[in-house]
Protein backbone atom coordinates (compact mmCIF):
# COMPACT_ATOMS: atom_id res chain seq x y z
CA UNK A 1 0.00 0.00 0.00
CA UNK A 2 1.57 3.30 -1.30
CA UNK A 3 1.87 6.42 1.00
CA UNK A 4 -1.28 8.61 -0.27
CA UNK A 5 -3.45 5.17 0.58
CA UNK A 6 -2.89 5.48 3.83
CA UNK A 7 -5.78 7.14 6.01
CA UNK A 8 -6.02 8.40 8.93
CA UNK A 9 -6.73 7.06 11.95
CA UNK A 10 -10.16 8.02 13.22
CA UNK A 11 -11.97 7.96 16.38
CA UNK A 12 -13.95 5.18 15.10
CA UNK A 13 -10.97 2.95 15.13
CA UNK A 14 -9.98 4.15 19.01
CA UNK A 15 -13.99 3.13 19.58
CA UNK A 16 -12.91 -0.32 18.01
CA UNK A 17 -9.52 -1.22 19.34
CA UNK A 18 -10.60 0.17 22.60
CA UNK A 19 -14.18 -1.29 22.87
CA UNK A 20 -16.03 1.39 23.89
CA UNK A 21 -18.59 3.50 21.53
CA UNK A 22 -17.10 6.53 19.82
CA UNK A 23 -18.78 9.22 21.74
CA UNK A 24 -17.12 7.56 24.94
CA UNK A 25 -13.41 8.21 22.90
CA UNK A 26 -15.25 11.77 22.36
CA UNK A 27 -15.54 12.22 26.15
CA UNK A 28 -12.03 11.23 26.94
CA UNK A 29 -10.21 13.82 25.21
CA UNK A 30 -12.71 16.64 26.31
CA UNK A 31 -11.45 18.02 29.63
CA UNK A 32 -15.05 18.85 30.71
CA UNK A 33 -16.68 15.43 30.14
CA UNK A 34 -17.30 13.00 32.95
CA UNK A 35 -16.20 9.58 31.98
CA UNK A 36 -15.19 6.91 33.78
CA UNK A 37 -11.45 6.92 34.89
CA UNK A 38 -10.78 3.18 33.69
CA UNK A 39 -13.00 3.79 30.35
CA UNK A 40 -10.70 7.05 29.68
CA UNK A 41 -7.44 5.34 30.53
CA UNK A 42 -8.10 2.68 28.18
CA UNK A 43 -8.98 4.81 25.25
CA UNK A 44 -6.14 6.52 25.64
CA UNK A 45 -4.10 3.75 25.70
CA UNK A 46 -6.04 2.36 22.40
CA UNK A 47 -5.45 5.75 21.16
CA UNK A 48 -1.30 5.67 21.61
CA UNK A 49 -1.31 2.24 20.19
CA UNK A 50 -2.64 3.83 17.04
CA UNK A 51 -1.29 7.00 16.86
CA UNK A 52 -4.53 8.87 17.12
CA UNK A 53 -4.83 12.68 17.49
CA UNK A 54 -8.32 14.28 17.84
CA UNK A 55 -9.31 16.40 15.44
CA UNK A 56 -10.35 19.61 17.73
CA UNK A 57 -12.62 21.19 14.93
CA UNK A 58 -15.93 19.21 16.00
CA UNK A 59 -15.93 19.86 19.40
CA UNK A 60 -15.22 23.64 19.06
CA UNK A 61 -18.19 23.93 16.17
CA UNK A 62 -20.64 22.14 18.82
CA UNK A 63 -19.44 24.23 21.84
CA UNK A 64 -18.57 27.15 20.25
CA UNK A 65 -15.36 27.33 22.62
CA UNK A 66 -11.78 26.42 21.19
CA UNK A 67 -10.32 26.00 24.68
CA UNK A 68 -7.45 28.50 23.46
CA UNK A 69 -6.23 31.24 25.89
CA UNK A 70 -4.52 34.46 24.17
CA UNK A 71 -1.58 35.23 25.91
CA UNK A 72 -0.12 38.73 25.06
CA UNK A 73 3.43 39.32 25.90
CA UNK A 74 5.60 42.34 25.19
CA UNK A 75 8.69 43.49 26.96
CA UNK A 76 10.46 40.04 27.49
CA UNK A 77 14.18 41.53 28.04
CA UNK A 78 13.07 42.21 31.20
CA UNK A 79 13.34 38.62 33.61
CA UNK A 80 10.53 39.64 35.27
CA UNK A 81 8.16 39.38 31.91
CA UNK A 82 9.92 35.93 31.25
CA UNK A 83 9.01 34.35 34.81
CA UNK A 84 5.82 35.52 34.50
CA UNK A 85 5.22 34.30 31.37
CA UNK A 86 6.61 30.60 32.30
CA UNK A 87 4.36 30.35 35.60
CA UNK A 88 1.20 31.83 33.44
CA UNK A 89 1.73 29.45 30.44
CA UNK A 90 2.14 25.81 32.99
CA UNK A 91 -1.09 27.02 35.15
CA UNK A 92 -3.12 27.44 31.89
CA UNK A 93 -1.89 24.16 30.70
CA UNK A 94 -2.70 22.93 33.71
CA UNK A 95 -6.16 24.01 32.98
CA UNK A 96 -6.21 21.94 30.09
CA UNK A 97 -6.35 25.13 28.50
CA UNK A 98 -3.89 25.54 25.11
CA UNK A 99 -1.97 29.10 24.43
CA UNK A 100 -1.60 31.19 21.31
CA UNK A 101 1.57 34.01 21.97
CA UNK A 102 1.18 37.34 21.00
CA UNK A 103 4.10 39.66 20.87
CA UNK A 104 3.55 42.97 20.72
CA UNK A 105 6.41 45.96 20.85
CA UNK A 106 4.55 48.08 23.00
CA UNK A 107 5.64 47.11 26.68
CA UNK A 108 3.13 48.81 28.33
CA UNK A 109 -0.42 48.09 26.78
CA UNK A 110 -2.75 46.14 25.58
CA UNK A 111 -3.66 48.18 22.89
CA UNK A 112 -0.86 47.29 20.00
CA UNK A 113 -2.67 44.05 20.35
CA UNK A 114 -6.07 44.15 19.61
CA UNK A 115 -6.18 44.08 15.68
CA UNK A 116 -4.32 40.66 16.50
CA UNK A 117 -6.10 39.20 19.06
CA UNK A 118 -9.42 39.84 16.70
CA UNK A 119 -7.98 37.34 14.30
CA UNK A 120 -8.43 34.14 16.18
CA UNK A 121 -10.95 32.38 17.96
CA UNK A 122 -9.97 32.28 21.50
CA UNK A 123 -11.64 32.00 24.70
CA UNK A 124 -9.92 34.27 26.74
CA UNK A 125 -7.09 37.02 27.11
CA UNK A 126 -4.30 36.72 29.80
CA UNK A 127 -1.77 39.60 29.58
CA UNK A 128 0.89 41.27 31.85
CA UNK A 129 0.20 44.51 30.01
CA UNK A 130 -1.93 47.22 31.09
CA UNK A 131 -4.91 48.66 28.87
CA UNK A 132 -3.79 51.66 27.84
CA UNK A 133 -7.25 53.99 26.66
CA UNK A 134 -11.04 53.42 27.70
CA UNK A 135 -11.53 52.66 23.58
CA UNK A 136 -9.79 49.56 23.93
CA UNK A 137 -11.23 48.57 27.22
CA UNK A 138 -14.52 49.55 25.34
CA UNK A 139 -13.43 46.91 22.10
CA UNK A 140 -12.08 44.14 24.62
CA UNK A 141 -15.47 44.14 26.09
CA UNK A 142 -17.30 43.93 22.87
CA UNK A 143 -15.57 40.81 22.03
CA UNK A 144 -17.59 39.29 25.52
CA UNK A 145 -14.59 36.82 26.90
CA UNK A 146 -12.82 37.20 29.56
CA UNK A 147 -9.79 39.71 29.52
CA UNK A 148 -7.53 39.02 32.43
CA UNK A 149 -4.58 42.13 32.89
CA UNK A 150 -1.55 42.59 35.63
CA UNK A 151 -1.73 45.90 37.04
CA UNK A 152 -4.11 47.56 34.82
CA UNK A 153 -5.94 50.39 36.02
CA UNK A 154 -8.94 50.10 33.84
CA UNK A 155 -11.49 47.42 33.94
CA UNK A 156 -14.89 46.85 32.64
CA UNK A 157 -17.61 44.21 32.29
CA UNK A 158 -14.95 41.14 30.73
CA UNK A 159 -12.19 42.98 31.76
CA UNK A 160 -10.39 42.15 35.11
CA UNK A 161 -6.70 43.09 36.55
CA UNK A 162 -4.90 41.29 39.15
CA UNK A 163 -2.61 43.55 40.67
CA UNK A 164 0.59 43.98 43.00
CA UNK A 165 0.05 46.16 46.24
CA UNK A 166 2.18 49.21 44.75
CA UNK A 167 1.25 51.83 46.38
CA UNK A 168 1.06 50.09 49.75
CA UNK A 169 5.20 48.83 48.94
CA UNK A 170 6.31 52.80 47.69
CA UNK A 171 4.70 53.89 51.34
CA UNK A 172 7.23 51.01 52.72
CA UNK A 173 9.75 51.74 50.94
CA UNK A 174 9.66 55.22 51.99
CA UNK A 175 9.32 54.04 55.70
CA UNK A 176 12.32 51.91 55.23
CA UNK A 177 14.65 54.97 54.31
CA UNK A 178 12.86 57.21 56.92
CA UNK A 179 14.20 54.43 58.94
CA UNK A 180 18.10 54.36 57.27
CA UNK A 181 18.48 58.32 57.87
CA UNK A 182 18.17 59.28 54.63
CA UNK A 183 17.69 62.79 54.10
CA UNK A 184 18.07 63.59 50.51
CA UNK A 185 15.42 60.78 48.52
CA UNK A 186 15.53 60.11 45.38
CA UNK A 187 12.60 58.66 43.40
CA UNK A 188 13.27 56.82 39.45
CA UNK A 189 10.19 56.40 38.14
CA UNK A 190 9.15 54.21 35.12
CA UNK A 191 7.25 55.52 31.97
CA UNK A 192 3.98 57.89 32.56
CA UNK A 193 1.63 55.24 31.17
CA UNK A 194 3.81 52.37 33.36
CA UNK A 195 0.47 52.47 36.20
CA UNK A 196 2.06 50.54 38.51
CA UNK A 197 5.00 52.63 38.01
CA UNK A 198 2.89 55.75 39.28
CA UNK A 199 0.59 53.71 41.94
CA UNK A 200 4.38 52.96 43.62
CA UNK A 201 5.67 56.46 43.14
CA UNK A 202 2.35 57.74 45.35
CA UNK A 203 2.56 55.62 47.77
CA UNK A 204 6.76 56.63 47.97
CA UNK A 205 5.62 60.37 47.83
CA UNK A 206 2.98 59.60 51.02
CA UNK A 207 5.14 57.49 52.67
CA UNK A 208 7.96 60.12 52.74
CA UNK A 209 6.04 62.79 54.46
CA UNK A 210 7.65 65.83 55.22
CA UNK A 211 10.65 64.58 53.15
CA UNK A 212 8.33 64.47 50.16
CA UNK A 213 9.37 68.22 49.60
CA UNK A 214 13.06 67.13 49.51
CA UNK A 215 11.90 64.69 46.47
CA UNK A 216 14.36 64.74 43.52
CA UNK A 217 12.50 63.09 40.89
CA UNK A 218 13.96 61.04 37.57
CA UNK A 219 12.15 59.15 34.88
CA UNK A 220 13.96 56.18 33.20
CA UNK A 221 11.76 53.35 30.43
CA UNK A 222 12.36 50.33 32.78
CA UNK A 223 15.59 49.34 31.57
CA UNK A 224 18.84 49.15 32.72
CA UNK A 225 20.38 51.54 30.08
CA UNK A 226 17.47 54.30 31.11
CA UNK A 227 18.44 53.72 35.08
CA UNK A 228 21.91 54.00 34.44
CA UNK A 229 21.74 57.47 32.29
CA UNK A 230 18.71 58.55 34.46
CA UNK A 231 21.25 58.44 37.30
CA UNK A 232 24.16 59.81 35.70
CA UNK A 233 22.34 62.61 34.60
CA UNK A 234 21.47 63.63 38.40
CA UNK A 235 25.45 63.27 39.19
CA UNK A 236 26.32 65.58 36.65
CA UNK A 237 24.00 68.24 37.67
CA UNK A 238 25.14 67.97 41.32
CA UNK A 239 23.34 66.14 43.11
CA UNK A 240 23.88 63.72 45.48
CA UNK A 241 21.58 61.43 47.20
CA UNK A 242 21.65 59.13 50.47
CA UNK A 243 18.57 57.39 49.46
CA UNK A 244 16.87 56.26 46.65
CA UNK A 245 13.70 53.84 45.40
CA UNK A 246 13.43 52.35 41.87
CA UNK A 247 10.37 51.36 40.37
CA UNK A 248 11.90 48.11 39.02
CA UNK A 249 14.70 46.06 39.44
CA UNK A 250 16.44 46.61 35.86
CA UNK A 251 16.42 50.22 36.63
CA UNK A 252 18.18 49.67 40.17
CA UNK A 253 20.93 47.67 38.84
CA UNK A 254 21.74 50.37 36.24
CA UNK A 255 21.50 53.20 39.41
CA UNK A 256 23.58 51.35 41.01
CA UNK A 257 26.18 50.42 38.50
CA UNK A 258 25.98 54.44 37.83
CA UNK A 259 26.40 55.63 41.49
CA UNK A 260 29.63 53.86 41.48
CA UNK A 261 31.05 54.26 38.49
CA UNK A 262 30.09 58.00 37.70
CA UNK A 263 30.16 58.93 41.56
CA UNK A 264 32.04 56.83 43.33
CA UNK A 265 29.24 56.10 45.51
CA UNK A 266 28.25 52.83 47.09
CA UNK A 267 25.22 51.16 48.26
CA UNK A 268 24.42 50.98 51.19
CA UNK A 269 27.44 53.20 52.77
CA UNK A 270 26.36 56.25 50.94
CA UNK A 271 23.39 55.46 49.11
CA UNK A 272 20.41 53.16 50.37
CA UNK A 273 18.69 51.75 47.47
CA UNK A 274 15.58 50.15 46.48
CA UNK A 275 14.17 48.33 43.64
CA UNK A 276 10.59 46.55 42.82
CA UNK A 277 9.97 42.91 41.19
CA UNK A 278 13.10 40.37 42.79
CA UNK A 279 14.64 39.73 39.35
CA UNK A 280 17.34 37.04 39.62
CA UNK A 281 20.23 39.56 38.44
CA UNK A 282 19.12 41.62 42.13
CA UNK A 283 20.23 38.58 44.07
CA UNK A 284 23.55 38.80 41.88
CA UNK A 285 26.87 40.01 44.90
CA UNK A 286 27.29 43.07 42.69
CA UNK A 287 23.93 44.33 43.20
CA UNK A 288 23.06 43.01 46.27
CA UNK A 289 19.44 44.67 45.75
CA UNK A 290 16.56 45.00 48.46
CA UNK A 291 13.74 44.73 46.41
CA UNK A 292 10.08 44.20 46.51
CA UNK A 293 8.54 40.45 45.61
CA UNK A 294 5.24 40.56 42.98
CA UNK A 295 4.49 37.33 43.90
CA UNK A 296 4.72 35.66 40.60
CA UNK A 297 3.09 32.57 41.52
CA UNK A 298 0.09 34.69 43.78
CA UNK A 299 -0.73 36.61 40.84
CA UNK A 300 -0.92 33.65 38.22
CA UNK A 301 -3.00 31.34 40.54
CA UNK A 302 -5.29 34.80 40.75
CA UNK A 303 -5.48 35.14 37.49
CA UNK A 304 -6.56 31.53 36.79
CA UNK A 305 -8.75 31.44 39.11
CA UNK A 306 -11.04 34.58 37.81
CA UNK A 307 -10.48 32.35 33.86
CA UNK A 308 -11.68 29.46 35.70
CA UNK A 309 -14.62 31.09 36.97
CA UNK A 310 -15.34 33.11 33.85
CA UNK A 311 -15.38 29.87 31.84
CA UNK A 312 -17.65 28.20 33.62
CA UNK A 313 -20.60 27.22 31.62
CA UNK A 314 -23.55 30.15 31.79
CA UNK A 315 -21.17 31.94 33.63
CA UNK A 316 -21.87 35.98 32.93
CA UNK A 317 -19.34 38.83 31.94
CA UNK A 318 -16.64 38.72 34.81
CA UNK A 319 -14.87 41.42 36.41
CA UNK A 320 -12.64 41.02 39.17
CA UNK A 321 -9.76 43.09 40.74
CA UNK A 322 -7.90 41.19 43.35
CA UNK A 323 -4.97 43.29 45.16
CA UNK A 324 -1.46 40.73 46.06
CA UNK A 325 0.78 42.12 48.42
CA UNK A 326 4.55 43.04 47.37
CA UNK A 327 6.69 41.03 50.13
CA UNK A 328 10.12 43.54 51.14
CA UNK A 329 13.06 41.43 50.27
CA UNK A 330 15.84 43.06 52.34
CA UNK A 331 19.45 42.43 50.75
CA UNK A 332 22.25 44.66 51.42
CA UNK A 333 21.65 47.45 49.02
CA UNK A 334 19.75 48.98 51.75
CA UNK A 335 21.97 47.76 54.81
CA UNK A 336 19.63 44.67 55.19
CA UNK A 337 20.39 41.05 54.32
Amino acid sequence: MGARDVRPVTSVDVAKRAGVSQSAVSRAFSRMASIAPGTREKILRAAAELGYRPNRIPAIMLSGRSGMVGVVVGGLSNPFYVSALEHLVGALRDQGLQVLLVHVDDALTLDSALDQLLGYRIDAVVTALAIGSAAVARALGALRIPVICFNSRLTGPWISTVSSDNRAAGVVAARLLAERGVVRPVWLAGPLRNVASVARGDGFRAGLGALAGDLVSLRGDDTYESGYDAVSGMLTRGVRPDGMFCSNDMMACGAIDALRERGGLLCPEDVVLLGYDNIPQGAWRAYDLTTFDQGVERLVEAACGILAEALTDGAGPVSQNPVIEALLVERGSSGGG
